[in-house]
């Protein structure tokens, strides 16, 4: 218990608790988009396409995190417009991206003069080094997509699950899809410095799934989903530091296994009832 305690003495472990606590919260608001629209083979383009704007962020002497915003945004865009235009077939035009992105940035990073730079904070998320910085950028990015849900709630949602009817209604159904598009780009961004590129897409999806098992309700899983996402990634962040193992790692694996024991309560639960009945 001591230990445990003793551990919010260092700054590092204080800023890392409130990466994972904002990580989470961002993650359930852009997550339970991108599970409920079922577009999470897209969020994955997105993500490793984003390690080329690294790579050449890396090469041009910029910020990794600036090239990686870019790369993300414009993959984002050009997936949603292929889906709209259907000239390609959208996991096609997915996996070009996917891979064209991750190669992009491993010839770029070799092709930077001088040292190599270290890929695995990038890959496997870097949480115990997160500055004020990251989390003023975190918070404001949370409370700019809080304000943003409760003001075009509808709309979005009407554009995302029903597009035909919202364009009947005059809804822009087009510019919703687009501007969310953008926003899960630079939430996956944001959320790399966390959990890394690997693995950051899990936060985006299983505490989504795990509070889907509760409701279907899409203002509902909102909140549960950050529950659950903070109960995982905080478990994640003390038994990283407790066993020494990889803290991005380590805060997927609680998320899953968190995911893999309710849903086992309710399969017995189930089955209980139907013993019963």
């Amino acid at each position: 218990m001591t230990d445990l305690i003793s551990i919010f003495e260092y700054q590092f472990f204080r800023h890392a608790m409130a990466a994972a606590v904002l990580t989470s919260i961002l993650a359930a608001m852009i997550g339970t988009y991108i599970v409920s629209r079922k577009i999470v083979f897209i969020s994955g383009g997105i993500t490793h396409a984003s390690f080329g704007g690294i790579g050449m962020a890396f090469y041009m002497g910029l910020n990794p995190f600036f090239g990686a915003a870019v790369f993300a945004v414009l993959t984002a865009l050009g997936i949603e417009w292929i889906s709209f235009k259907g000239k390609v077939r959208e996991d096609s035009a997915i996996a070009i991206l996917w891979s064209l992105g991750m190669a992009m940035g491993i010839i770029f990073v070799f092709l930077t003069p001088g040292y190599t730079p270290d890929l695995m904070s990038f890959l496997f998320g870097s949480i115990l080094s997160v500055g004020i910085t990251e989390l003023q950028l975190l918070l404001l990015f949370c409370v700019f997509m809080a304000l943003f849900y409760m003001i075009f709630y509808r709309p979005l949602v009407y554009s995302a699950f029903d597009p035909e009817f919202s364009k009947v209604m005059g809804i822009p159904v087009a510019f919703y899809r687009y501007l969310m598009a953008v926003f899960i780009a630079l939430a996956i961004v944001i959320s790399i410095r966390t959990v890394g590129i690997i693995l950051v897409l899990s936060l985006f999806t299983i505490p989504q799934i795990t509070a889907m098992l509760f409701t279907r309700s899409f203002a509902r899983i909102i909140p549960l989903a950050a529950l659950w996402g903070i109960t995982g990634s905080v478990a994640g962040l003390f038994a990283a530091y407790f066993f020494d193992i990889p803290t991005g790692a380590s805060m997927i694996f609680l998320l899953t296994l968190q995911f893999l024991i309710i849903r086992g309560v309710f399969l017995i639960r189930s089955l209980l009832i139907r013993r019963v009945s």
